[in-house]
């Protein structure tokens, strides 16, 4: 194979800065490629060099092979390696940069053909003895065969995109009157993402455990695999917690799940990292699932229990050296666990945001590892991904891992978008977590739309906030001020000076009065239902970003930012608020959009606008279709009533809360 001393990472985000490290350490010289919507990310100015590739829109830089190769020959680039997404699992990708005299950091093209292909893929897994979900994979792809076949198959059951992963193109079937609607949102979609509409058929296994294989191999048909990982906790079909090993894993069943992966790749001749998914019941009964031809996003807990660098082993390969692995060699030591950060908001069924990073600052730790790809004063784009960061906590026993983990997540704070962080910290103090004996089902047994809506702050942390933002207000204006000691700060001519916050939440307001309590400190009050609250805080240390106080003589710290005035984030161990001062927002709150005001409820693409002026539409019927981070969204009406504006336009883009349709509501809507 041709040796190289150049790669070209052929990704962005927290994958492209992994694998640039690596890299890096290995003495590689390394190329970035950016759009326009990552000029400032972190794998940019990471990377020795960068190369610009297009706008920000996928379709127009990071799914562009030509764009690539261009990158590669502009930079002489010698390797390319795909990350995971994007252009990873593309097979004229791979067979493309080996025809431009460039080295892929991956399987052979053939080998992502097959098994990138859920349909192809099984029938080859049926032939090579691994066992897989009965249902339908064959070539004729027509809504009548689709249809008939799907009726042979029993319910619940499951359509599939046979091309691509990540959830996308996939529908749940409960009732055979559902099939043909889901066959069409499911090819949509998978039309959309992937550029093949071909379906596959299963049956559904209802709440299996979700667990994979992780295998090597070299350009010799020496072939490893690395354990499990069980990446059972999804939302849309999704990961969001894996870990390593499996809670519930034997020795025996380690053994047959790690021999069927290793003939699934032998079958294909496979070469690098790859992962072979499985299915498993609680029986011990297993079935293949697909295999993905890349390094996976929860890598990270397979090179913490194994101590190998899985993107050293793939460079190595790559340069065509053997793999030096028996599989005697392979040791599991200790326990890992990732959840995935994203930016999405639990509450509304995981929907992805978007917007600025105003403060990333991640936990530090013995045990605890963070895979991310952002920086503070970055966007999080509505064209890519939703993930940020990887947050992993790493000990001798999985408990040990777990309140690392815990701590880990309680340190990391993310201010500017809607995020996910409470929720994770949520799923791992279940106690079906805790003790290891949870399914996919996870997040919809154990989470109600209460657990899920983020808590009121409390009044304590509103008190910590008001005198914070006043500290922040006092320090702005002595820095402007000459000559006037910061000593008469709270005072006037006549007695101290009382100054008042307020705040809403929901139907909670948190009329506050704030005035000096002994040096540093501030006796914060609370008139609201009925109730007189008041609390003492003192102010030990102010930084840039963070706070040291006293409230009510208990310690804690509080992590800040200041967007704009009258706004503050706060986090407190772990409890995150956006306070927005009402009365220096001259008493303006948000104003709340009625049923009849339909908005985008985030950036991304209206691929269809099904209704116009004068239409009659119920509660629940579908309004528009929204392509947003490479999801498609049902758009519905909330009530009954007649169109009366459609602001919006097939094809066009728009932003979060842009106005698409207004509805007037017939009268016995109106309560």
């Amino acid at each position: 194979m041709k040796r190289f001393n150049s790669i070209l990472i052929a990704n962005r985000g927290e994958i492209a800065c992994r694998v640039i490290r690596t890299a890096k350490q290995l003495g590689y010289r390394t190329i970035a490629v950016y759009s326009d919507a990552d000029a400032i990310a972190p794998h940019v100015q990471l990377a020795d060099e960068a190369v610009r590739i297009g706008p920000g829109p996928v379709g127009e830089s990071y799914l562009l092979p030509e764009r690539i190769l261009e990158a590669a020959a502009a930079s002489g680039a010698e390797s390319i390696h795909p990350g995971y997404g994007f252009l990873s699992e593309n097979a004229a990708f791979a067979e493309a940069v080996e025809a431009a005299g460039l080295v892929f950091i991956g399987p052979s093209a053939e080998a992502i053909e097959v098994m990138g292909n859920k349909a192809e893929s099984k029938r080859r897994m049926i032939a090579a003895g691994v066992p897989c979900v009965p249902g339908y994979e064959g070539h004729d792809q027509s809504d009548e065969t689709l249809l008939a076949e799907g009726a042979k198959i029993p319910l619940p059951l499951m359509v599939k995109a046979a091309a691509g992963g990540g959830g996308r193109g996939m529908r749940l079937v409960y009732d055979q009157a559902d099939l043909a609607n889901a066959i069409k949102l499911a090819r949509a979609e998978a039309e959309s993402a992937f550029g093949s509409g071909e379906l596959i058929l299963e049956q559904a296994i209802i709440q299996p455990r979700h667990v994979e294989i992780q295998v090597f191999a070299d350009s010799f048909g020496n072939t490893v695999h690395l354990g499990e990982r069980d990446c059972s906790v999804q939302r849309r079909h999704q990961k969001v917690i894996e870990e390593a090993p499996c809670p519930i894993m034997t020795s025996e069943l380690r053994e047959q799940m790690g021999r069927s992966a290793i003939d699934a790749a032998k079958s294909v001749h496979y070469r690098g990292a790859g992962t072979v998914e499985f299915l498993l019941e609680s029986s011990g009964a297993f079935y293949f699932l697909e295999m993905n031809t890349r390094l996976q996003v929860e890598h990270p807990v397979t090179e913490l229990i194994t101590g190998l660098d899985l993107v050293a082993l793939q460079i190595a390969v790559a340069q065509g050296e053997l793999l030096g692995l028996e599989q005697a060699d392979i040791k599991l030591e200790g326990h890992a666990i990732e959840v995935r950060l994203y930016t999405e908001d639990p509450s509304q069924d995981f929907l992805p945001a978007s917007g600025p990073v105003e403060l990333w600052q991640p936990a530090t730790g013995v045990g605890v590892r963070i895979d991310s790809g952002v920086c503070s004063g970055q966007g999080i784009s509505p064209f890519y991904d939703p993930m940020v960061a990887k947050v992993i906590g790493y000990g001798p026993t999985r408990e040990v891992a777990r309140l690392r983990l815990i701590a880990a997540l309680k340190e990391t704070v993310l201010f500017g978008t809607t995020n996910n962080l409470r929720f994770l910290t949520q799923c791992i103090e279940k106690k079906q977590f805790i003790g290891g004996v949870y399914n996919t089902a996870f997040i919809a047994e154990e989470f109600s739309d209460t657990d899920l809506a983020d808590p009121l702050p409390a009044f304590a942390d509103a008190a910590v906030a008001a005198v914070l933002a006043l500290q922040l207000e006092h320090r702005g204006l002595f820095q402007r001020a000459l000559g006037v000691s910061e000593k008469l700060k709270n005072w006037t001519s006549a007695s101290p000076l009382v100054s008042r916050k307020q705040y809403q939440f929901d139907d909670l307001i948190y009329d506050l009065c704030i005035s000096p309590e002994g040096k540093e400190g501030y006796r914060v009050s609370a008139m609201d239902t009925g109730e007189s609250r008041t609390v003492v805080v003192t102010l030990v240390e102010l930084k840039d970003t963070s706070a040291e106080l006293l409230v009510d003589g208990k310690r804690l710290t509080a992590i800040y930012k200041t967007p704009k005035k009258g706004q503050l984030y706060c986090s407190i161990e772990g409890r995150s608020a956006f306070f927005k001062d009402l009365i220096i927002l001259d008493g303006l709150v948000d104003e709340a959009v009625g049923g009849g005001r339909v908005i985008a409820p985030m950036h991304g693409l209206l691929l269809d606008v099904q209704v116009a002026p004068g239409d009659q539409v119920v509660k629940g019927q579908v309004l528009a279709v929204l392509e947003a981070m490479k999801m498609h969204y049902e758009i519905t009406a909330e009530i009954d009533g007649s169109v009366t504006e459609v602001s919006a336009v097939t094809g066009s883009q728009v932003a979060t809360d842009d106005l698409l349709i207004e509805i007037a509501a017939h009268e016995d809507s109106v309560k």
